[in-house]
């Protein structure tokens, strides 16, 4: 890949502290528009930032509030807006809503590239650069494996979906599709990396044991996954001995017996890359950034309680994909788990899973952009 450094790029990159992904996908492309060649001047900014404390309250406190203690609510909310017919005096703020940052950040910069990884980023770009009278590329990355309605945003000239079955939902959402471009969600180069590595190995070089089945469990970035507590119940049920690594959300750090389990608890680690590669399985949720590097990396997935609407469609593209299972009960997780760890079973999922993997989507997105931008 080439590093030497060509042409300045000015970028305004947005995400959104809704879990971690978003960020984490925007870091990714960074990094491969600077292996391109770019001499890439980027402002990474979060669009929570733009809010006031009231309205990053009412928009990102709802959203964790909904998620803890109510997700049927936030799950009724995701359907009722997954229409062409959704209020406008909900889709309405999408273009002003933090617009005295934008507008800020558009003036200083001079971008000739604004990209977001979170979907009213793109309506709020469209209002600065109107206001102000200058142009740049308008571009979204989708980091779902579903296309709701907010995601598909007719002010982007271009938008970066994970499959063809996204490009093909964006059409039917209205977006011309010369404007789509199936590339992948964008993952970091470490995951690209360790395909294929050795898996012992890694287990050794973080004191895990090379011999015992190592379950990775998947709770989000921030800590929010309710159904922690029981999801390790059952792992220290299943009748024989397994290790389970717990980051996010883990309470407290340092190694438990709890039944047949070993439990690792981590905490954020930057490790992240290597304990997934080590890993036979992931249990628990279903992000897209997380389905995006398991899937490369070969580790099947069994879902159990996603975040209700985008997880479960993220869990639904597993299932019918035959890369991971999708537990809807409690009862269900421990079989599932079980089967999921049977060695033919496993390598069954895992090549599934590599299938469907794109493991260079960050410079698929970068190529994409830079093609736009006539580079």
């Amino acid at each position: 890949m080439n590093t030497a450094q060509g042409p300045e790029l000015r970028a305004l990159i947005l995400s959104a502290s809704f879990g971690s992904g978003h960020h984490q996908a925007n870091d990714a492309l960074d990094r491969s528009l600077r292996a391109a060649g770019m001499k890439l001047s980027a402002r990474h900014t979060d669009f929570l930032s733009y809010l006031s404390p009231l309205e990053r309250t009412v928009t990102a406190g709802t959203y964790d509030l909904w998620l803890r203690h109510a997700p049927g609510m936030y799950k009724a909310f995701y359907n009722w807006t997954d229409s062409e017919t959704e209020p406008r005096a909900l889709t309405g703020t999408f273009g002003w809503l933090g617009l005295r940052g934008m507008t800020r950040d558009v003036q200083e910069v001079a971008p000739e590239l604004v990209v977001g990884s979170y979907p009213t980023t793109v309506a709020l770009a469209d209002t600065a650069r109107r206001r102000l009278g200058t142009d740049f590329l308008n571009a979204l990355i989708v980091t779902d494996y579903r296309v709701h309605h907010h995601w598909a945003r007719p002010e982007a000239e271009v938008l970066m979906v994970a499959s063809e079955e996204a490009r093909e939902q964006m059409v039917r959402w209205r977006i011309p599709p010369e404007r789509v471009e199936v590339t992948g969600i964008p993952i970091g180069p470490a995951y690209r990396q360790l395909i294929g590595a050795d898996r012992a190995a890694l287990r050794q070089r973080h004191g895990l044991d090379p011999a015992l089945p190592l379950i990775l469990i998947s709770g989000g970035g921030t800590g929010t996954f309710r159904a922690l507590g029981p999801v390790l119940t059952e792992l220290s049920a299943l009748g024989r001995r397994v290790q389970v690594l717990v980051l996010a959300g883990a309470r407290g750090r340092g190694v438990t017996q709890v039944g047949g389990a070993t439990v690792h608890r981590l905490g954020f680690s930057t490790a992240f890359p290597e304990l997934l590669a080590a890993s036979d399985l992931v249990v628990g949720k279903a992000g897209g950034l997380t389905v995006a590097e398991a899937t490369t990396l070969g580790v099947p997935l069994v879902i159990h309680e996603p975040i209700p609407g985008q997880e479960e469609h993220n869990a639904d593209y597993l299932e019918r994909h035959g890369a991971g299972v999708w537990a809807r009960e409690r009862r269900a997780l421990r079989p599932a788990v079980l089967r999921a760890l049977d060695p033919d079973e496993n390598a069954r999922l895992g090549r599934c899973a590599v299938a469907i993997s794109v493991p260079d989507a960050a410079d698929r997105v970068a190529a994409a952009l830079l093609g736009r931008l006539g580079r």
